[in-house]
C-alpha cells in the first residue's frame, strides 16, 4: 500500500512538473546554480589537493631537504636572521656523506635562472639546477626522451643537459632535442634527455616542466656555488627502517658539527621534510572548503525559498483538485507525500542539471589546460544528496498546508 501510494504520489508530481514548464524551471533555476557553486568549488578543491599531496608524496616520505630557508613559520626566528644564513654548500654535503650512519643516498644541488639559447629560440623561465649523483635516487621522475646522466658524465663534468618539458617545447617545438646542442650559461651543451611533462596547469612544488639538469661539475663553470644567496638543497634519503625523525636528528648533529654551532645555539640551516608541507595544507584545504559551503550556500538557500514559494503556488492553483481528492477518500499522507515529491524531484533534476554543467566545465577546462580534473561519484552523491534535503525542507510546509485542507473549504475555493 505504502509503495503503490508513492508510485502514485511520484506521477502525481512528474504530470506537475512537466505541464509547467516554465514554473519548474524557475523552480530549479536556483537549485541547479546553487549545486553548481557548491560541487564546482569541491571539484577544484579536490583536484588541488590531489595535485599537491601527489606532488608532496613525490617528494618521499623517508627524505629530508636541507635548505637555508625553512618551510614552516617558526615564530623565534627572524627574517632577517635567517638571510644572513649561509646557503648550503658542498662542505654541508661532503660532512653528510661522510658521517651520516642513517643515510642511503644523498645529492647536492644548486639552482640558478639562466637563459638557454637553440639557434634563434631562447627560454628565459629556466631554472637550471646543477646537482651530484644520485639524484634519481632522492627524486621521483621519469624520462620521456633519451636518457638520464652516466656516472662518468657526473665525474668528468661533461656538457650534457636533460631539459623539463616545457623548456624542450620551447626550444625545439615538434623537433627532437636529444642529440642536439643548446647554450647554456655561454657553454655549449649536448641534450640527452627530456623529463616526462607534470601537466600544463597542473599545481607542482619543484617546477619540474621548467628545470634543466646538469652535473654539478659541468654547472659550476657558470654557477656561483660560493654566492652566500644561491638557492642549493641538501636531498637526503633515509636507510630502510629508519624514520624521517631519526635522519632529521642526525642530519641536524652532523651539520651542527660541521659548522661549528656551539651548544644551545640555534642552528642557520633548516631540515625540512614533507609532512611539514602536508600539514600546513589542511588548514589551506579546510579554509577553501568552508568557503565553497558559505558560497554555495547563499545560493542554495535562495533556491529553497524559490522553490517554496512555487510549491506554496503550486498548491493555491490545485486547492480544488486537493478538495476532491479529499472528498474521495484521500489520506493527509497521500497528499503531503505528493507534494512533497513534486518539490524533491525539483530539486533533484536542479542538481542534476548542476552536475551536467560541472562535467561539462570539466571537459572543457581539461581540453583547453591539459589538467586532470574530474568529477568524482563522492560530490555527484553529495550533490543529490543536498538538493533532496532541500526539496524536503522547502517543500514540507506547502506540502502539510495542502494535507491538512478542509475538503470542503477546498472545494468551494474553486467556485
Amino acid at each position: 500500500m505504502f509503495f503503490r501510494l508513492l508510485r502514485e504520489s511520484f506521477l502525481f508530481a512528474v504530470s506537475s512538473v512537466t505541464s509547467n514548464k516554465l514554473r519548474t524551471f524557475l523552480s530549479l533555476f536556483g537549485i541547479t546554480i546553487g549545486i553548481f557553486c557548491i560541487i564546482s568549488v569541491f571539484t577544484a578543491l579536490d583536484w588541488m589537493e590531489k595535485s599537491i599531496r601527489d606532488s608532496i608524496n613525490s617528494m618521499g616520505d623517508n627524505v629530508v631537504y636541507v635548505q637555508k630557508f625553512p618551510w614552516s613559520f617558526d615564530p623565534n626566528l627572524a627574517w632577517w636572521d635567517i638571510i644572513k644564513w649561509p646557503a648550503v654548500s658542498l662542505t654541508d654535503y661532503q660532512a653528510v656523506k661522510s658521517r651520516s650512519t642513517k643515510t642511503e643516498a644523498i645529492c647536492f644541488g644548486a639552482f640558478q635562472p639562466r637563459q638557454i639559447k637553440y639557434k634563434s629560440n631562447v627560454a628565459t623561465d629556466a631554472i637550471t639546477g646543477a646537482v651530484t649523483d644520485n639524484l634519481e635516487k632522492v627524486v621521483t621522475f621519469e624520462i620521456e626522451k633519451g636518457r638520464y646522466f652516466s656516472p662518468n658524465e657526473y665525474l668528468s663534468g661533461n656538457n650534457v643537459a636533460v631539459l623539463g618539458a616545457e623548456i624542450a617545447e620551447e626550444l625545439f617545438e615538434e623537433v627532437n632535442p636529444v642529440g642536439k646542442e643548446v647554450t647554456i650559461g655561454g657553454f655549449k651543451t649536448r641534450v640527452i634527455g627530456v623529463l616526462k611533462r607534470e601537466g600544463q596547469g597542473g599545481i607542482s612544488l619543484s617546477n619540474v616542466d621548467q628545470l634543466t639538469i646538469v652535473p654539478l661539475n659541468f654547472g659550476r663553470s657558470f654557477i656561483n656555488l660560493r654566492n652566500r644567496f644561491i638557492e642549493a638543497q641538501l636531498i637526503i634519503k633515509a636507510k630502510e627502517g629508519v624514520s624521517v625523525q631519526e635522519l632529521t636528528d642526525e642530519a641536524t648533529m652532523v651539520l651542527r658539527a660541521a659548522r661549528r654551532l656551539k651548544p644551545g645555539e640555534t642552528e642557520n640551516f633548516s631540515v625540512n621534510r614533507a609532512s611539514v608541507l602536508s600539514q600546513g595544507f589542511d588548514a589551506v584545504f579546510k579554509g577553501i572548503n568552508l568557503a565553497g559551503w558559505v558560497i554555495g550556500g547563499f545560493a542554495i538557500l535562495v533556491g529553497g525559498f524559490g522553490i517554496a514559494n512555487i510549491m506554496f503556488v503550486s498548491v493555491r492553483e490545485r486547492t480544488h483538485i486537493i478538495g476532491i481528492q479529499k472528498a474521495l477518500g484521500a489520506k493527509k499522507f497521500f497528499i503531503l507525500s505528493q507534494f512533497l515529491t513534486e518539490s524533491v524531484l525539483l530539486s533533484i533534476v536542479g542538481g542534476l542539471v548542476g552536475l551536467i554543467m560541472i562535467f561539462i566545465g570539466t571537459l572543457v577546462v581539461n581540453y583547453l589546460y591539459e589538467l586532470n580534473m574530474h568529477l568524482t561519484l563522492g560530490n555527484i552523491i553529495l550533490a543529490l544528496f543536498i538538493s533532496g534535503t532541500i526539496g524536503v525542507v522547502a517543500g514540507y510546509a506547502p506540502a502539510y498546508a495542502a494535507a491538512k485542507m478542509n475538503p470542503v473549504d477546498a472545494i468551494g475555493f474553486s467556485f
